[in-house]
């Protein structure tokens, strides 16, 4: 079984997964709204790390100015996660794998200064990582949009599973930037309050820093308290460059190879995707209704962090981890009244669960889903 042994999160929320835990239980989010930040001639909401504030932790860690703030963050939550799984990191046993949708890309700004240009090239900035801690294998880089963060768990649950490796180290991170941001104001995707997903108001996405990071390996048998990444599945339905299928096709696929014949009674809830974008949070409805889920809880995320893209899937993976074993389905932040066609379990507020399963759920452009079936203490 392929078994999470340790994780950390940096956000505006705080640099530990236990202290973003806790700062979501409590409702608290750091989406902010700016205008004229960056010269943009549109304001935005966003939940942005104020950089100043990590310098003490990167100077505790020896990461110097040699490394972009992108890279900083990266090499910072891998730091953290690799402490608490006690771990050689520079062992060719050990696997480095990055999820990002955009790294470096802040570098192609004429006005950037102080860095190689090839530092944009996800794999150099991938290197980055893994030569800080000297570790000589060759990093993967997932880059698949929104679904980064769950293809990079599914990558390494393969190669763990195939046996070439005993640990995975893998971090998923996206800093936001005016070349990001200004391209999802030029889809007029982005809301100018505070995002509300699923909710019969909602009017768009926000966007947000973060990096996050998952240790795992593989054991023959695991402890009822470890939590378990079953099952993983990719469905491309190339529908639209970034529009989702209508139909729910691919994250309906996704849902139904995940489940398997694993019970659904047993599911406390599915984290979604939940951009609170008109289309994205319809089509997950009509996906999970499709899957015969309508009656297990659901819950999004992106009220509290906004869109963090390449870390969405590994950051909301461990939150939801940290909220079963606290008995507790997280509250959707910005929720009020149900705004799809079909119906979903819905809450603003955190409700119990004894319940041991759950399963992550990611969409993105062009078409592509994702979802992972984890299980504390494996399937029985």
């Amino acid at each position: 079984m392929i078994v999470r042994i340790a994780d950390n999160i940096v956000s505006p929320l705080g640099t530990t997964s236990e202290a973003n835990y806790l700062a979501v239980k409590s409702g608290k989010s750091e989406l902010k709204r700016y205008e004229g930040k960056w010269n943009l001639p549109e304001p935005f909401v966003a939940s942005l790390i104020d950089r100043p504030s990590l310098d003490d932790e990167f100077a505790a860690h020896n990461i110097d100015d040699r490394y972009t703030f992108f890279e900083k963050v990266v090499i910072l939550s891998s730091c953290k996660a690799l402490a608490n799984a006690k771990i050689d990191a520079s062992s060719e046993k050990v696997l480095f794998i990055l999820s990002t949708t955009k790294g470096n890309v802040h570098l192609l700004d004429a006005n950037e200064t102080g860095f190689p240009k090839e530092r944009v090239l996800l794999g150099q900035a991938a290197r980055q990582l893994t030569d800080f801690f000297h570790n000589p294998n060759q990093p993967i880089v997932v880059s698949n949009a929104c679904i980064s963060g769950v293809c990079a768990q599914i990558e390494a649950i393969r190669n763990l599973q195939g046996n070439r490796f005993e640990y995975v180290v893998v971090v998923g991170a996206d800093v936001q930037s005016p070349f990001i941001v200004s391209g999802f104001q030029s889809f007029k995707a982005l809301s100018v309050e505070p995002c509300k997903p699923f909710d019969a108001d909602r009017t768009g996405l926000n966007l947000g820093d973060a990096a996050a990071t998952i240790i795992y390996a593989r054991r023959d048998a695991v402890m009822a308290d470890e939590w378990v990444a079953c099952r993983g599945a990719i469905r491309n339905d190339a529908n639209h460059i970034s529009g989702p299928s209508r139909v729910g096709e691919g994250s309906f696929r996704a849902l139904k190879a995940v489940l398997g014949d694993f019970s659904r009674d047993e599911i406390a809830f599915i984290n979604a995707h939940g951009t609170a974008t008109p289309y994205n949070d319809e089509m997950e409805s009509i996906a999970i209704e499709r899957a015969g889920l309508s009656s297990v809880p659901v819950n999004a995320l992106k009220g509290y962090f906004g869109h963090t893209m390449g870390a969405a899937g590994v950051l909301e993976s461990i939150l939801s981890m940290k909220a079963i074993d606290d008995h507790t389905i997280l509250a959707t932040r910005g929720y009020n009244n149900i705004g799809v066609s079909h119906p979903l379990v819905l809450s603003n507020q955190n409700c119990p669960t004894e319940k041991r399963a759950f399963i992550k759920l990611l969409s993105g452009f062009g078409g592509c889903n994702a979802a992972l079936l984890f299980v504390k203490g494996g399937q029985q």
